[in-house]
């Protein structure tokens, strides 16, 4: 007779966030699709305000059940808040029957750690990796703001502690060691997949749309994304500038993203490129696949931070499964390494306008040299051998199976 597994999931984020639609929700039906029987799942999720919670209350799926609970941004006054939420969702845990608490990154598992040591059911911390040190590095926290000193605590108790890590990138068992002073063994990597049937060749240069957005002919260059953060933000525009001095009119750039329109009028009026070459859109993640197909290449702008060793960009996997040659900054997760070695694009040393230059005459002559079909069958075998879903279903097989 197969275990019941009653679990019960939390993320840091909304419903409607993409990184439920994209990052959550298709591990939950992989999970599910393992024991369609035997498994039961609560996904718990953090909405804005009361409107949205009322709307989340509402969605019905054969694969979870949704428990929708108030944001607050973290730090104090949010742990504070959340303490008063665990007697919410002890209660919660009691009433499903919850053998297993599954997070999705750690300020999620910090929630999820607390209600662990309340109840004593076992913790499972999924996509760990070291966003306190992140938050750190791009600027965002300082090292001795209450938000980093108490996530971090909390990190080095979710590895001493959990039953399982599941690592997102190489490395993490290292890093767990000297960073927390943990040691841990047999850590799975599960990079951020993508959905190999969406992202792929039947998405590439749909013809109707690249005559409505102007984009006939041209060499598409594509971002998406957000900027500053974790991600560069002048720095991206200053490329592009050099990326139009070499293809002139020739060059349309692809923005989607939802950055307010002024902030990105001024970056690029900074840079000295002419706004009718860009095309910027923010479009449902639905859509996303037959826009990021109309692109020649793209770029991924993490900021090259010590902690991006372990991390995992989806979008990389999203490009690559579209046969796009990628621009991206070193040391990030395993894909640099991956980029680099595959001849898969271009690896930025540094971030000047020498090393701009040399991508852009790099990814020209890839462009010029191959067909977009070429590329896609170049490129396209790296997102199935490091992004696919079958990773995953290996982990999560051992876990729940």
């Amino acid at each position: 007779m197969k275990t019941q597994h009653n679990i019960l999931v939390f993320t840091y984020w909304s419903f409607n966030d993409a990184l439920i639609q994209t990052y959550t929700l298709p591990y939950l039906r992989l999970i599910k699709s393992l024991g369609p029987e035997n498994i039961s799942i609560t996904l718990v999720t953090l909405e804005q305000n009361h409107k949205e919670i009322e709307s989340v209350k509402k969605v019905t799926d054969s694969d979870f059940s949704v428990f929708p609970l108030p944001y607050f941004p973290f730090g104090a006054k949010a742990v504070l808040k959340w303490l008063k939420n665990i007697s919410v969702l002890k209660k919660l845990a009691k009433e499903k029957k919850i053998n297993t608490i599954h997070t999705w990154c750690t300020p999620a598992g910090m929630i999820g750690y607390i209600l662990h040591k309340r109840t004593g059911i076992k913790l499972i911390a999924d996509s760990f990796e070291p966003h306190a040190g992140s938050m750190v590095e791009n600027g965002t926290w300082k090292k001795n703001s209450p938000a980093f000193k108490i996530l971090f605590r909390y990190e080095k108790l979710i590895a001493k502690h959990a039953e399982k890590i599941i690592a997102i990138a190489p490395g993490m068992e290292k890093y767990i060691s000297e960073t927390y002073n943990v040691e841990t063994k047999d850590l799975p990597v599960k990079p951020a997949c993508v959905d190999l049937n969406k992202f792929s060749e039947k998405n590439k240069k749909d013809a109707n749309l690249l005559k409505e957005l102007g984009l006939t002919g041209k060499t598409v260059a594509l971002y998406a994304g957000k900027f500053g953060g974790i991600y560069l933000d002048k720095e991206v525009f200053a490329f592009f500038k050099t990326a139009y001095d070499f293809w002139g009119d020739n060059l349309r750039i692809l923005l989607l993203t939802n950055e307010e329109k002024d902030k990105l009028k001024k970056r690029i009026s900074e840079a000295g490129i002419p706004e009718t070459i860009f095309v910027i859109k923010f479009v449902p993640h639905k859509e996303i696949p037959v826009y990021m197909g109309l692109a020649d290449f793209a770029i991924c702008p993490v900021k090259s931070v010590y902690t991006k060793r372990f991390c995992s960009p989806i979008k990389t996997g999203e490009y690559w499964a579209l046969g796009l040659p990628v621009i991206i900054t070193q040391n990030i997760s395993n894909d640099s390494e991956i980029i680099e070695k595959n001849k898969a694009g271009y690896v930025w040393k540094e971030l000047n306008e020498k090393e701009f230059k040399n991508s852009v005459v790099a990814i020209n002559k890839m462009l010029t040299e191959n067909s977009s079909e070429q590329l896609y069958q170049m490129i396209r075998p790296l997102a199935e051998k490091y992004r696919n879903y079958k990773l995953a279903a290996r982990i999560y097989k051992t876990i729940y199976d």
